[in-house]
Formats: C-alpha cells, sequence, structure tokens
C-alpha cells in the first residue's frame, strides 16, 4: 500500500451536507464577496472579546445585514435568463442592497414614516409594529426564505410556509381540533418573526453567529494548516500491514476529517477521493466502499471535540455548557464506530475468503512510519486538545476556538516548512527558505482562507435564520405542546402500560425524525424535531438531555436514510456506484447508530450512555451495549469472529441478542447473553454441517 496521494478537502470540492454549490466568482464579485465575508468573519472574532454594548440582539441584526447579502452574490437563482454561473445577475445585485436595507432597518438612527428612529425605538414598538416595520419585516421574510431556497432548495421554504399558513388561518380550524387556535393577523405574525427573541434573531440565529461560525472558520484554518493531509496520511500508516487496512484507514479518515469539514457529505467525499482507490484494490465493490465511507463520515458529526452544528442549539436550548454535550456524546460516538469496525473486520474476512482481494495487499512500498509521522506532524492534533482543555477549564467554547484558531494558523507555517523540506529531499535539491515575498503570500492565503470559511458557513447561517419562523410559529401557537399531546395520545393507543406508551412514542418519534430528516437540513431539522418531539418526550418523564440527544441523533442520521441519503449519494459518486445501494449499505454500517438513541430515552437507565449517574452504571450499561452492537454487526455481516460465515438461523439469534442487550435493564441484558451464546452454539453447528459440503473430495 503506498502513501496516501495529498487529501481533496471539502472546500476545494464544493460539497457540503446542506448547501448546493455556490458561483465560481471572479474579477470584482469575487474581491468583494471575499472583503466582506472577512470582515464579517473580523465581525464575530470581535464579538467574542468585545461584544457589541448594544446586546447580542443587536449584533445579530448587525450580522444577518452582512451575512444575507453574500448569499444573493453568492449563490444562483436558477431563473433561466435572470441567472448568471459566474457573476451576479442586475437582480442579485438589487436583492442584495435591498436586504442590506431591510435587514439595517431596525438600527438605522433616522425615521422612516412612522417607523424608523433607531434600535431602541424599534423595540419600544415590540407588539404594537408601526405599518412600516410590518412591510419591512415582510419584505425580509421573503427575502430569508429566498435566501434558503438557494442554498438548500425548495424543501425547507416550503416548510416555513406551511408553518406560516398555520399562523395565519389556524382560526379557521374546527375549534374541537387539539390544534386549532385562535388566528394571528399579518402585524402579529411579522411582530414574531421580527421583533421578538424567537423569530428571525432568536436561538438558531444566535447560535449561528455565535458558535458554528467559529468552528466553520476553525475547520478551514485546520485544513489549511495541513491537518487534513496529515490525518489520512495518519491513517494509512497505521494499518499498512492489516488485512482490513483498508477499511480501516477509510473509517479513521472519516473520524478524523470530519473534525475538520464538520460536514458528513463533504467528509465522505474528501475520504473517497483518497481511499477509494485502496479500499478498490481491497476487493471492496463499489457500492460497499460508499456505504462505509457515507456512514464513516456521518458519525463525526456525531462525535467530539466538535460534533455537528446542531449540538451547539442543544447546549443554548438546555442552558447548559458546549463540554457537557461533549461529554454526551463520548460513549455513544465510541459504539458507534465500535458497530462500524466491526463491520469493517468481517467484510475484510469476507473478501479474503472468496478471494476477491490480491495475496499481495500488504506488500509493495510502505508509507511514512506512523510513529515518523507524529513525530513530524504530530502537532497538528494540539488545537484539537486546546480545545477540549480550555473548555475543562471552564472557558467558553467560542473563545477556547479562537485560540484553537490561532494555534492551527501558527502551525501552519511549520506544516509548509517541514513538507517543503521532504519534497527537496526527495528531489535531491537544496532546501529553500522563505523569502519575504512567499511570507506575505501565506499571509494572504490566510485571510483568504478565514474568508473561504465564512463562506461555507452561509448556507447555515440562511437555514438558522429561515428556522426561526418555525420557532415563532410554534411558540406564538403553542403548535409544540399540542402536538407532542397527539404523539403522546398515539403511543397510549396500543397500551396504557406507561413503558408501551414511552417505547411506542420513541419508536414513532424516531421515524418521524427521520422522515423529517429526509426533506431538510439537519439543523433544521433538530430545531423542529425539538420544538415539536421535544415535549412529547419531556411529558412522559424523559430526562432533557436524554430527550435532546435523541432528538439529535435522529436529526444527523437522516443523511445516512434512504431515498435521499446525501452522503452515500456524495461517497457514490466518486466510487462509480449506484447510489440507492450504497445507501442500504451505509444504512447497514450505521445501523447501531439508529438503535443507541432508543436507549436514551426507553428506561432511566439509558441515561448512563451519556455519562450521567454512578461509574459502575455507566460502565455496566456501556458493556452491555458494546456486546449488543458487537451482536448486530454479526448479523447484519453474516459472520461470527471465531467461526466465520453462518446461515439465517445464527443470523436471527445474534440480531434477537443484540436488541434485547440494547435495551438498558439488568434482567434484557441476562437475556440478550444467553441468546447471543445460542447463536454461537448455532453458528457452530450450522459451520460444521456446512464444512462437509464445502469440502473437496
Amino acid at each position: 500500500m503506498s502513501a496516501a496521494p495529498p487529501v481533496v478537502t471539502s472546500a476545494e470540492l464544493g460539497v457540503d451536507d446542506q448547501e448546493r454549490p455556490a458561483r465560481t466568482l471572479t474579477g470584482f464579485p469575487a474581491r468583494l464577496v471575499g472583503v466582506v465575508a472577512l470582515a464579517l468573519a473580523a465581525l464575530a472574532l470581535w464579538q467574542v472579546f468585545r461584544p457589541l454594548p448594544q446586546g447580542s440582539q443587536y449584533y445579530l441584526v448587525v450580522f444577518l445585514a452582512i451575512a444575507l447579502p453574500l448569499v444573493f452574490l453568492s449563490y444562483r437563482s436558477g431563473w433561466g435568463r435572470l441567472d448568471r454561473a459566474d457573476a451576479p445577475a442586475p437582480l442579485d445585485w438589487v436583492l442584495a442592497a435591498v436586504t442590506l436595507f431591510v435587514c439595517l432597518y431596525p438600527v438605522l438612527p433616522f425615521t422612516i414614516g412612522d417607523g424608523g428612529g433607531g434600535y431602541d425605538a424599534f423595540l419600544d414598538r415590540q407588539g404594537m409594529l408601526a405599518p412600516v416595520d410590518v412591510v419591512f419585516g415582510a419584505v425580509l421574510l421573503v427575502l430569508i426564505l429566498e435566501s434558503c431556497r438557494r442554498t438548500t432548495g425548495w424543501i425547507l421554504p416550503l416548510v416555513c410556509l406551511v408553518f406560516l399558513a398555520y399562523g395565519y388561518y389556524g382560526g379557521l380550524l374546527p375549534q374541537s381540533w387539539a390544534i386549532a387556535h385562535a388566528g394571528l393577523d399579518v402585524d402579529q405574525i411579522v411582530d414574531a418573526l421580527y421583533n421578538s427573541g424567537s423569530g428571525f434573531y432568536g436561538t438558531p440565529l444566535d447560535v449561528a453567529a455565535s458558535y458554528i461560525v467559529l468552528f466553520t472558520l476553525y475547520g478551514a484554518v485546520l485544513e489549511f494548516s495541513g491537518a487534513a493531509r496529515f490525518f489520512v496520511d495518519l491513517s494509512v500508516s497505521l494499518f499498512r500491514r492489516s488485512h482490513s487496512a483498508a477499511g480501516r484507514t477509510a473509517v479513521v479518515s472519516g473520524f478524523l476529517l470530519g473534525t475538520v469539514s464538520g460536514s458528513g457529505t463533504a467528509t465522505a467525499v474528501s475520504t473517497g477521493a483518497v481511499t477509494w482507490p485502496i479500499l478498490r484494490r481491497a476487493g471492496y465493490r463499489p457500492e460497499q466502499a460508499g456505504g462505509m465511507l457515507a456512514a464513516a463520515g456521518v458519525g463525526a458529526i456525531l462525535s467530539p471535540p466538535t460534533l455537528g452544528v446542531a449540538a451547539f442549539i442543544v447546549a443554548e436550548y438546555l442552558d447548559v455548557s458546549y463540554v457537557t454535550v461533549l461529554g454526551w456524546a463520548l460513549i455513544p460516538t465510541l459504539l458507534y464506530y465500535l458497530g462500524i469496525l466491526l463491520s469493517v473486520e468481517i467484510d475484510a474476512r469476507r473478501i479474503h475468503a472468496e478471494g476477491r482481494a490480491p495475496a499481495d495487499l500488504a506488500d509493495g512500498p510502505l508509507p511514512t512510519p506512523w510513529w515518523k509521522l507524529l513525530g513530524r506532524f504530530g502537532y497538528h492534533f494540539s488545537s484539537l486538545i486546546v480545545i477540549v482543555v480550555l473548555l475543562l477549564a471552564g472557558m467558553s467554547a467560542t473563545r477556547a476556538v479562537v485560540y484553537a484558531m490561532v494555534l492551527a494558523l501558527i502551525l501552519a507555517v511549520p506544516d509548509r516548512i517541514l513538507r517543503a523540506r521532504a519534497e527537496a529531499a526527495a528531489e535531491q535539491s537544496p532546501a529553500r527558505t522563505w523569502s519575504a515575498r512567499e511570507a506575505g503570500q501565506f499571509g494572504l492565503a490566510a485571510l483568504r482562507t478565514l474568508s473561504l470559511g465564512m463562506c461555507a458557513a452561509l448556507p447555515v447561517v440562511a437555514v438558522c435564520a429561515a428556522a426561526g419562523v418555525i420557532t415563532a410559529m410554534t411558540t406564538k401557537t403553542g403548535l409544540g405542546a399540542q402536538l407532542a399531546s397527539l404523539l403522546v395520545r398515539a403511543g397510549s393507543v396500543l397500551s396504557d402500560d406507561p413503558a408501551v406508551v414511552l417505547a411506542t412514542t420513541a419508536v414513532l418519534a424516531a421515524i418521524a425524525l427521520s422522515l423529517l430528516g429526509l426533506a431538510v437540513p439537519v439543523t433544521a431539522s433538530f430545531v423542529i424535531g425539538w420544538v415539536i418531539i421535544g415535549p412529547a418526550l419531556l411529558d412522559l418523564d424523559v430526562a432533557a438531555p436524554a430527550a435532546a440527544m435523541f432528538v439529535f441523533y435522529f436529526s444527523v442520521l437522516s443523511e445516512v436514510t434512504p431515498p435521499t441519503a446525501l452522503a452515500a449519494v456524495g461517497a457514490a459518486a466518486v466510487t462509480g456506484a449506484k447510489a440507492m445501494p450504497t445507501m442500504w449499505a451505509a444504512l447497514r454500517y450505521a445501523l447501531p447508530a439508529f438503535l443507541v438513541p432508543l436507549m436514551f430515552v426507553l428506561t432511566d437507565a439509558g441515561q448512563h450512555l451519556l455519562g450521567r449517574g454512578a461509574l459502575t452504571d455507566v460502565l455496566w450499561v456501556s458493556a452491555a451495549a458494546c456486546v449488543g452492537v458487537a451482536a448486530l454487526a454479526a448479523a447484519t455481516g453474516g459472520w461470527l469472529f471465531g467461526i466465520g460465515a453462518v446461515g439465517p438461523v445464527p443470523r436471527g439469534l445474534a440480531a434477537a441478542a443484540g436488541l434485547t442487550l440494547l435495551y438498558p435493564n439488568p434482567t434484557a441484558t441476562v437475556l440478550g447473553l444467553a441468546v447471543l451464546l445460542v447463536a454461537v452454539l448455532a453458528g457452530v453447528v450450522d459451520r460444521r454441517r456446512r464444512r462437509p459440503a464445502t469440502a473437496t473430495p
């Protein structure tokens, strides 16, 4: 296995899990967007250490006023002759200018008719908006929905329109219906969206402008520093002599790169561009390799130390520190990757048993030994470690990531020097020192990285602003509580037993979240899921952390859920596989991740998987879950370790054992272990029965 080629980053590929490809701007528009995006990044960094004295909502007004016009300049409208692929069309310039004015209207110091007058005067009119306020608010609503359509497609704007229609026409519903309400007029709707803390400038946008943007900038800086290339090289080097080296490399690369990109689709595509040749040589079929890449990439969104963007909203909604959310995600992450790695081991054994891999897979030129890579470039881990250490020390997540970003920028200098020396040594030419010109180019490249990182966050900003429509309408009408009541009522149809009601409600909630995630991005899926499904779980006495992580996990797992599974689609494009078989392969690898969140809510003991409770309780529940995940991997792969390929009966028993072990209850654990032992015995019998039939005479 040869050394990995230079990694292709997500920024270079232009792929994200919740955005459409942006325009490739050139000339003046490119320079303008780059400078404004850099200024917005500077504002976000300034806000961390010197917050604007007018308050956080004032900052959100200014932030949105700068970010939203960039969307119209950077993303195509798709409106035929009114659109351009390589530059903003005249209409885009007009929309950007109107957006800037409408967004800044609440803070403009001059009066406009009976409105305007500055930020304090605007807030004083809350609940009693002037006609001018209503007009500007309605225009901003249209602009936000259009920006969301440009970046994510029609689905989320249509969902927002459904919620708006419910808010306006809800009073026409039969009052006997649980979801009926008194109805809202246009002034009330605009007031809730434009001049309250639950609309455009609510928690989703606050999290995007305060946390998500900073972590997106950090990911861009990590790529710039050379960390992405180091992570892939290290993954290749670690497993170079193992039969399952190719699969392990893909999984570990996906995990490490996921800490950089924060996107399941981008991680799958970036990793696949490097590891697919290795996987193909190892005997993996395109669909099989694509499924593995997709599952590994999506797992990175569920994994510390960065998690997905919705994790910041979890921390904000529950009013806990981000490091607390990281702690909740630790054990589920280990279970997720345990399931994938066990599936990889099964695949490797099956591939070799079928003779699909070359016998000399471990031969040939070797990559640089892992200890040498760690010695040369191991400092790339330091910025990730700094984030964790500072969070544990009590520092805010925003300051911690800024300090880590600065460290990563500094470390980009030795990375370039060391790689230049290595290339010079390979070419047997004298190593060059940096000139003043090269140092200047490095500085400009660093600024361009910050600008690109901010541009990469624009779709998330549009999504979070649109999500404010959903939260505002849900809060104003009381829809969340009513739908939660309906969900619990549906769960109680089967039985009056509280355990059955909870289990049924959890399953229905999981299905609803999975379907919701097919249509909208992860962030919006979590926001909608939390305001509707969260109350249903809380009403059944599920602890808030367990309910929030349940919603978070199923929102993320839509990335590998057929029939839209965006991460699988991206991976299939790299491997040349058919999309639908790749989705089912990804689902097989990620299967434990769909079952583990159910453990959070089914019993109180399930919270131990979030690291909550006594150490002994955490250990026994985690151990049972590990065995359950292993049993499920054996069932889905049709392979028992130490025995080999098995038939339907052992596989069925292993599946039953896995499901039983994933129910956090001492009795269920003992029963699951007993069923697993029977599965092993059945596997031994099945293997002996097959051996005479397959033996050669």
